[in-house]
C-alpha cells in the first residue's frame, strides 16, 4: 500500500472535504492515514466517522500535541512496516492533490524521493514571500540542503522512509533531513491554492521558531560568525584604545563620552546576541541527551 500521511491539528472544518477529494483520486492500492496531533476540537471524532464511511481511511491519535514535524514523524514511523511508500501532505489541501498521481508515477519509474515544489508564491502576502525567500537564501548560506519552495509535500519510497527514520535526533527539521538521505530524486511542480476553511496553524511566531530550528539544526555557521565577530570587535577595541590614549594625551577625554557610550551599548548587545545563539545550541543538546519519547499513541484505527 501507498499511504497518504496527513497530520491534523484542529482541522474539523476541512477533514470531510479533504477526504472526499482524496478518495476521488486514489486507487485501491492507496490509503489515507490521518494523525491527530492532540486536537482540542472534534477532529478525532470526525476521523472516526470517516473511518467508518470510507474503507481507505485509517488514523492515529496522539496523547498530546507534539507539533507538526513530530506528528508527521509519528505517522511515518507507525505506518512504515506496512507501507510500500508514503506521501506526506497537509490536511488543508493547499497543496495540489492532482500532483499525487504524478508522484506515484515517478516512484513507479524508480524515484525514491519525489518533492512537491511550488512554482510561485502569488497566493502569499508580500511579507510572507519576502520572508520565505530570505529563509531559503539564509539556509543555503548556512549550508542547509533544503529544496527551494518545498514544504512537507513529498513522496518517500520504503527504503527512503527507513533511511529517514534511522536519524535519531529529536529536533526535527524534515525539509533538511530528507535531502541528506540521497537516493534518486524527482520534482513535481504545482500552484498552491488558498486554504479551504479554518485558520493557518503557522502564524508568524511559529514560522520564526521553525526557521530558527532549521538553521540551528543543520549548521554551526552562526557559532563561527560569533567567532568572526569577536575578532572584528577586538580590532575595533584596539582602535578605540589607541584613540582614547591620544585623546587623553591632549586632555580631551570628556569629549569621547558619546562614542564610548555607543561602543559599550553596541558591544553589550552583540555579546547578549552571541550568548543567545550559543544558548540555542546548548538547548538543543539538552533536549537530545534526555532522549525523551517523541510522542505517545492514545488510539489507532
Amino acid at each position: 500500500m501507498i499511504y497518504l500521511v496527513i497530520p491534523c491539528f484542529n482541522e474539523q472544518e476541512v477533514l470531510a472535504e479533504t477526504t472526499r477529494q482524496l478518495a476521488a483520486i486514489i486507487d485501491a492500492d492507496t490509503r489515507i492515514f490521518y494523525v491527530d496531533d492532540g486536537s482540542r476540537d472534534d477532529t478525532w471524532a470526525l476521523i472516526q466517522q470517516l473511518h467508518r464511511d470510507f474503507p481507505q481511511v485509517s488514523g492515529l491519535r496522539l496523547a498530546h500535541n507534539v507539533g507538526h514535524q513530530q506528528a508527521l514523524w509519528a505517522g511515518m514511523e507507525v505506518i512504515a512496516p506496512e507501507a510500500e511508500a508514503i506521501i506526506s501532505i497537509d490536511a488543508d489541501l493547499q497543496d495540489d492533490i492532482a500532483v499525487i498521481p504524478r508522484m506515484i508515477a515517478d516512484y513507479r519509474n524508480g524515484a525514491d524521493v519525489v518533492y512537491g515544489v511550488r512554482r510561485e508564491r502569488k497566493t502569499d502576502s508580500l511579507f510572507k514571500r519576502w520572508t520565505a525567500l530570505a529563509f531559503y537564501r539564509l539556509m543555503t548560506a548556512m549550508g542547509g540542503g533544503t529544496v527551494y519552495n518545498h514544504a512537507d509535500f513529498r513522496l518517500l519510497s520504503h527504503r527512503a522512509l527507513e533511511a529517514l527514520l534511522s536519524y535519531p535526533e529529536r529536533n526535527l527539521f524534515l525539509r533538511g533531513l530528507v535531502p541528506m538521505i540521497g537516493f534518486r530524486v524527482e520534482h513535481e511542480y504545482y500552484d498552491r491554492k488558498e486554504r479551504q476553511a479554518g485558520e493557518s496553524k503557522y502564524p508568524f511566531r511559529k514560522m520564526l521558531s521553525f526557521a530558527l530550528d532549521g538553521i540551528t539544526s543543520f549548521s554551526v555557521k552562526p557559532l563561527r560568525c560569533i567567532l568572526l565577530l569577536g575578532f572584528v570587535f577586538l580590532l575595533v577595541a584596539l582602535g578605540v584604545i589607541v584613540w582614547a590614549l591620544v585623546q587623553h594625551r591632549h586632555g580631551q577625554t570628556i569629549q569621547g563620552w558619546t562614542s564610548l557610550l555607543i561602543s559599550v551599548w553596541f558591544v553589550g548587545g552583540s555579546l547578549l546576541l552571541a550568548i543567545g545563539i550559543a544558548g540555542e545550541y546548548i538547548g538543543k543538546i539538552y533536549k537530545e541527551v534526555k532522549r525523551r519519547p517523541r510522542y505517545f499513541v492514545m488510539e489507532r484505527l
